[in-house]
């Protein structure tokens, strides 16, 4: 499955890792997605959504 946000399309951003001595190596930075049940459309799934999206209630959790 993809490490996408399915509210805000947020993913993995890349870079490097940078050293003291200027070594660099490649990094991936993920977002912090969680499994949360939520109603999309009337109906109760199970969704990937970042933190960020459920802090803002931008995701309907499901009672």
């Amino acid at each position: 499955m993809a490490k996408v946000c399915e509210i805000c399309g947020k993913k993995p951003i890349t870079g490097n890792n940078v050293s003291h001595a200027h070594n660099k190596t490649r990094a991936v930075w993920n977002p912090n997605l969680q499994k949360v049940r939520g109603v999309q459309n009337g109906v109760v799934r199970a969704m990937k959504v970042c933190t960020r999206c459920i802090r803002a209630e931008k995701v309907q959790k499901a009672i």
